[in-house]
């Protein structure tokens, strides 16, 4: 018994619940505060400097798939201590933004991420959580934060059936038993089916590289059946002019490609190419 209310009382002291809508250990309140003085005068007039020089101070957090699968509540979760690779993006533009913004508190950060995380930035259960990428940049460039430029780069448009989590239901805890989150995420896939993918072919890329940025956001495409994305990261030049992917590799942790994401995505299997999009 002693060691069940130790647990409880380790647990209740490591981590802040505000009114079951946010979830948030004492250790990422600690890293928030710590990254806000980390980079305080990051800000640039090109704003993908900006971008990258905060995904960077991520550098070496390890990768932990499905952090946000805390309940069926779907409070707000806030972990800056293991992050996958959409989660990694989106803390490093929420941090991003709220330098542009000059508004850096703790509320100002934790409502800048929900924004950004949630279709239309209004949290209403877990099927209001932007879970397929091509969604996720759509509605945030309906929300002003970034623009999709696949087009602009040489992207070509289309069709593709997505359907990837209405047809493996099984895989997401929240959803196999749930049919009210089965039917919402069958309407999201209904409505992202209106429109075609835009993507740059991954044999197209190496030609049209030089109009990718520091700081554009890359989503990697796939011929798997039903879905769009399987991975995203953020676009770093080097020295040599090559376009590097800065992200949270399943390999263990958030770093920089060993080689120019041309090289990186052939050894991806079913990689078809990116969707780029850049912050705004």
């Amino acid at each position: 018994m002693k060691i069940f209310y130790f647990f409880l009382f380790t647990l209740i002291a490591n981590t802040i619940v505000f009114s079951q809508q946010l979830v948030c250990s004492t250790q990422d309140k600690e890293a928030f505060e710590t990254k806000i003085i980390a980079i305080d005068g990051f800000l640039e007039k090109e704003f993908g400097k900006t971008i990258t020089s905060v995904g960077k101070t991520f550098l070496g957090i390890p990768y932990v798939a499905k952090t946000l699968e805390i309940n069926e509540n779907e409070p707000l979760v806030i972990n800056l201590q293991e992050l996958d690779c959409t989660t990694y993006v989106e803390n490093v533009l929420a941090f991003s933004l709220v330098l542009k913004n000059e508004k850096t508190s703790f509320k100002d950060f934790t409502q800048t991420l929900e924004t950004i995380r949630y279709k239309d930035g209004k949290r209403n259960g877990y099927a209001s959580r932007l879970h397929y990428f091509s969604e996720w940049i759509a509605n945030n460039e309906k929300k002003g934060f970034l623009k999709n430029i696949t087009s602009e780069i040489g992207g070509i448009e289309i069709n593709k059936t997505i359907n990837f989590m209405s047809t493996h239901r099984e895989l997401y805890p929240f959803l196999k038993d749930n049919e009210s989150n089965f039917t919402k995420i069958k309407e999201s896939e209904k409505f992202l089916n209106k429109e075609p993918l835009c993507i740059l072919e991954q044999d197209q890329i190496k030609k049209n590289e030089h109009l990718i940025k520091s700081g554009d956001i890359i989503a990697l495409t796939t011929a798997i059946k039903g879905l769009d994305i399987t991975h995203t990261g953020i676009a770093i030049k080097k020295q040599d002019g090559r376009i590097y992917l800065l992200h949270a590799s399943t390999s263990g942790e958030v770093k920089i490609s060993k080689q120019p994401l041309v090289a990186y995505l052939k050894k991806i299997k079913n990689n078809t190419g990116i969707m780029v999009c850049r912050p705004i």
